[in-house]
């Protein structure tokens, strides 16, 4: 089992990519088939696919949902009513600055007025287009108010959420997550989830891809243990809630803008769910690094914690990479 951290109040299933099987109430789960006429406790059977179903087995990607209410109970989404500073095409000069020098940025400032984690996000360099399913963003958020009876979820691309200040108390269809910083989240396309903040202002980094999925890297040589370990990754356990009869938001971010619809109840009403395509989260206190004991510094690719492999081998769209504490001892370097 991975380490926890103490003060995560929320229960997880351990692993990278399984296919994994979580009820909140017994028996909420179809046996042997997962559309049977008449699903238990009189729930609604959906699929959310995060791949083409006819992917090669090994890197399909869905999970199967069994909910109260049907999702598509919403009205008509419209365009989102605050202004916002999102970039979905990086191709184009009208929307960016392109410059070939190296670019650093203070911290962003915490806002003076109320602001959610999806009002507080800001686009701030990438490469590719949404539309054309290919590149990646870097975002930074900075937010002071919870999510109140609202859910986001992103149809452009996985994000891979690094908190720098205060932690992420994050509801998705799946169930909860408790993110610290010194640990990263990954919530894939089209996953509904509510950002909340249990410490006040809170500010962090994401790095958004657009075509692929965040992964392991492949450890060649290393061997079979080492990095960022499979047993480490934790996956939310199930859990719902049963509200209806008040309003609640749901924003969509599609082509890099967001939109806005209303239904008449909570999204996270998940009962239970199975499958390989689900979020989770990583304590980076767990990455065992690999180093040079002779001479000479090594690439830091082997500092990767995850990557977004592109068609190229050898080739990602993103890497994610930490230095973290360390032994340094090369000889002669």
């Amino acid at each position: 089992m991975a380490t926890q951290n103490k003060n995560d109040p929320y229960k997880y299933h351990a692993g990278f990519g399984n296919t994994f099987v979580s009820e909140a109430l017994p028996d909420a789960l179809p046996k042997a088939q997962n559309t049977p006429q008449e699903v238990p406790y009189g729930l609604y059977a959906e699929m959310l696919s995060g791949t083409a179903f006819t992917v090669d087995r090994d890197n399909n990607k869905s999970s199967w949902f069994y909910r109260i209410r049907p999702s598509p109970c919403h009205t008509p989404y419209k365009p989102f009513a605050k202004k916002t500073e999102l970039v979905g095409n990086y191709q184009d000069d009208k929307n960016v600055a392109v410059t070939p020098n190296q670019l650093r940025w203070s911290p962003f400032d915490i806002p003076s007025e109320p602001t959610d984690f999806v009002e507080g996000l800001h686009s701030i360099a990438g490469a590719g287009d949404v539309g054309v399913k290919h590149g990646m963003s870097i975002l930074i958020y900075v937010a002071n108010k919870d999510m109140a009876d609202t859910a986001f979820y992103n149809s452009d691309g996985d994000f891979l959420i690094v908190p720098q200040q205060g932690r992420l108390d994050i509801t998705t269809e799946f169930g909860k997550m408790m993110v610290h910083p010194n640990e990263i989240c990954v919530i894939q396309r089209g996953v509904r989830f509510q950002v909340n903040v249990p410490d006040g202002p809170t500010r962090g980094y994401i790095c958004e891809v657009f075509n692929g999925t965040w992964s392991l890297p492949d450890l060649g040589v290393i061997g079979t243990s080492g990095l960022a370990n499979r047993r480490d990754f934790l996956t939310p356990q199930a859990s719902f809630v049963d509200e209806s009869g008040k309003t609640f938001r749901i924003i969509n971010k599609y082509g890099g803008k967001l939109f806005e619809a209303e239904q008449n109840h909570s999204c996270f009403d998940v009962v239970a769910w199975h499958g390989n395509y689900a979020p989770f989260k990583y304590d980076l206190a767990n990455f065992c690094v690999i180093n040079s004991v002779s001479f000479d510094h090594i690439d830091p690719s082997i500092f990767t914690v995850l990557t977004c492999k592109s068609e190229k081998p050898g080739v990602a769209i993103a890497d994610f990479v930490i230095f973290p504490p360390r032994w340094s001892v090369q000889e002669h370097t």
